[in-house]
């Protein structure tokens, strides 16, 4: 009776390795969509950052008259520019944040795109053009 508890209370060798295939299958199947989806969440807070952006340059707008210029930069929508008149800020709740990628936004006014000033981040791969996670994410496009 002794020996058959003993044989009885082991996992063996083969059920581990079946449990091991299976947990590896799964990692190789979920892993790549949920890089995927780390991706498109980062384009996706670019996106939202920059519309927050264009939303508080249209209050600094409304109360300036014009918007910043490049040199002043999105830190006129903190910090009051010298020749701001009617400056009724600071229209950020905090500091102004990098791209989810670590860099700066570009904003430049006058923009190249209409009236507005033109926000870009330049993606993972920080340099212009680019398709999927290296594409541009502009204020100009949706």
């Amino acid at each position: 009776m002794r020996r058959r508890n003993r044989s009885q209370a082991g996992v063996t060798l083969i059920e581990m390795m079946v449990v091991v295939t299976i947990i590896a299958l799964f990692a190789a199947l979920v892993l790549p969509k949920m890089i995927g989806q780390a991706d498109k969440a980062r384009k996706t807070a670019a996106r939202a950052q920059i519309n927050a952006y264009m939303t508080a340059l249209g209050s600094y707008k409304l109360d300036t008259g014009v918007f910043p210029t490049t040199e002043e930069g999105l830190q006129a929508l903190r910090v009051k520019p010298e020749n701001a008149n009617n400056w009724q800020g600071p229209y950020l709740q905090k500091e102004v944040e990098n791209d989810p990628w670590g860099r700066p936004y570009l904003y430049r006014f006058p923009g190249e795109h209409g009236d507005e000033p033109d926000m870009i981040s330049y993606g993972a791969d920080g340099q212009p053009g680019g398709d999927g996670i290296n594409g541009d994410i502009v204020s100009w496009k949706n």
